[in-house]
């Protein structure tokens, strides 16, 4: 290999392999969780769903952080990535019993997921002392944060649940509590590495909607037609969610980020839009990914009442974070996804009896609209109408003689 050259290993703004290669495991643990969510079709199941989500999601945007301050493609870092990559497979396997058997191989692994990356930044951050606090501080509350996640893996039933909210608790504080701090921030990567992880909940959609296809034939019955409908109408639905993220929301926000100057505004710009507001994105695929799965197992069958209002939280979640998005870096309404969220809460509402293809169908026709729609406001109707002539001053009678 003496022979082989590379280039120097400067600092870039884009993704690292090591860090798609990271998020790929993360495919693994959200499929587990919409099958907690298939199988637990309950508020109780929601809540629990809601709190593996919230430590895992942490525990992603923390490396997203490190990799974003740091030099990305650094051997140190891609070994941490690699390091990190084969804890997060257990984590995502004990996510299949994160409350009973499975419970202190979560604790463990997300909190070695939480801290690897915060203690990659304090060891390769030394050059700057004002974000090399920041970190430091940061890093005393993850470990707080992380003795709960730990005692409540060793703890079982309403003591479990409470010391992991407790956790949450802390660890949300602390991502409030940093935006005080100076932090090293580059948009360009804060925007493909969000992206990713929202094409990776994307494509636990598609998983979803695979996965009864697979068990048909398994058991050699064949794809009767209503599946085929049902299997294009999910791909539909994933390519009208992609459409309303990637098309205009994900590069204009980017754009947006890029033109904050104050380093303070700059990282809390990524804090709000990325680490909040994604969350409740790629949260939503997930709720969404959970009814397709219902509606391809009984496409002919009305979709039972939990998975009808986890369809509804999950597209509505999604377009509201998008659009929370937008109102944090514009200032602005994105009033057509607002109405799709009133629209779609009716038609689930007066849809008990109809079958989930329909409702599927009934679904994709409203989001192709709200869409279109959007599109011929923003990107057409304004060049239809002509400019208005410039409006010039009356002149005073007497102004020749003021």
């Amino acid at each position: 290999m003496r022979n082989v050259p590379i280039p120097s290993r400067e600092e870039d703004f884009t993704a690292d392999p090591a860090e798609l290669f990271f998020d790929l495991s993360f495919v693994f643990a959200f499929s587990r969780l919409v099958f907690h969510l298939v199988h637990h079709p309950t508020l109780e199941g929601f809540g629990e769903f809601m709190l593996l989500f919230t430590l895992i999601w942490i525990a992603w945007s923390n490396f997203t952080w490190s990799a974003n301050a740091v030099a990305g493609n650094s051997r140190f870092v891609r070994a941490v990535f690699m390091v990190a990559t084969a804890i997060s497979l257990p984590m995502a396997a004990s996510l299949q019993a994160p409350f009973g058997e499975a419970s202190i191989i979560f604790a463990f692994t997300v909190s070695a997921i939480l801290t690897m990356p915060i203690l990659t930044g304090a060891a390769l951050l030394t050059d700057n002392e004002a974000v090399r606090s920041s970190n430091n501080r940061y890093l005393a509350f993850t470990l707080a944060g992380i003795v709960l996640v730990l005692a409540g893996g060793f703890a079982d039933g309403a003591w479990q649940i409470s010391l992991w909210i407790a956790a949450i608790a802390v660890l949300i504080f602390n991502t409030i509590d940093a935006g005080g701090g100076d932090w090293l921030v580059r948009p360009g990567h804060f925007a493909e590495r969000h992206g990713l992880i929202v094409i990776v909940a994307l494509g636990e959609v598609l998983v979803a909607i695979g996965a009864p296809v697979v068990e048909t034939l398994s058991e050699g019955e064949p794809i009767e037609g209503d599946l085929v409908a049902a299997l294009t109408a999910s791909g539909l639905l994933a390519g009208l969610l992609w459409w309303s993220y990637f098309d205009r929301p994900q590069p204009a926000l980017e754009s947006r980020h890029e033109e904050l100057s104050e380093p303070r505004e700059n990282s809390r710009f990524a804090r709000d839009v990325y680490t909040y507001n994604h969350f409740f994105v790629v949260g939503a695929i997930l709720v969404a990914a959970a009814a397709l799965e219902e509606i391809m197992l009984h496409p002919a069958d009305p979709l039972p009442t939990p998975f009808r209002w986890m369809l509804f939280v999950g597209i509505s979640i999604y377009l509201l974070g998008v659009a929370l998005s937008i109102v944090r870096a514009y200032s602005a309404l994105a009033v057509e996804r607002l109405a799709a969220v009133v629209a779609l809460a009716v038609l689930i509402a007066l849809t008990a009896s109809l079958a989930g293809l329909w409702l599927l169908i009934a679904v994709d026709v409203l989001l192709l609209t709200v869409l279109a729609i959007e599109h011929y406001r923003v990107e057409v109707a304004h060049r239809l109408v002509p400019a208005s002539p410039k409006m010039s001053t009356p002149r005073s009678p007497d102004a020749g003689n003021s």
